[in-house]
């Protein structure tokens, strides 16, 4: 009863599908936290809270950036790491680290410099940023109930 090797797709014939769907989900993770955190800020904007909105607006942007920003250094870290494929222990250069965990100090110093000087509520950024986790969890969801396209 076992199955001949023609009825499975070799690794080779997987890995480019693979890496499209992941290419996919990553693109709508990008545009679904754009979109889910905007219509946030525009819903809180037509209740007349303009500074919950324009802060809304701020923590989205920040959570997008953010994202993008985790991508490329993800994406260089792959490279570097196929690249030395075949070492016992692969070299990861300190500036991949550092543009890694820097990220979290801007977004941070970022934030600070808006709350001081555009006077934002900072809870409501930090609710913005969480457009990034509900974008997520949207398309996690959206990969669960649809696995192909």
């Amino acid at each position: 009863m076992a199955m001949e090797s023609a009825d499975h797709p070799s690794p080779s014939e997987i890995a480019p599908a693979v890496a499209a769907g992941f290419a996919r989900t990553e693109q709508r993770i990008a545009w679904l936290t754009l979109v889910l955190g905007g219509a946030t800020a525009i819903m809180v904007a037509i209740l007349r809270h303009p500074a919950w909105a324009e802060g809304l607006a701020i923590g989205t942007v920040l959570a997008w950036l953010n994202f993008r920003w985790l991508k490329r250094g993800l994406d260089a870290l792959v490279a570097v790491s196929t690249a030395q494929e075949g070492f016992a222990k692969p070299q990861i250069p300190v500036g991949t680290w550092f543009r890694l965990m820097f990220r979290y100090g801007l977004i941070a110093f970022c934030v600070y410099v808006i709350f001081e000087v555009l006077k934002v509520p900072l809870a409501s950024m930090v609710v913005g940023l969480c457009a990034l986790g509900a974008a997520t969890i949207t398309a996690s969801v959206y990969e669960i109930l649809r696995p192909t396209e």
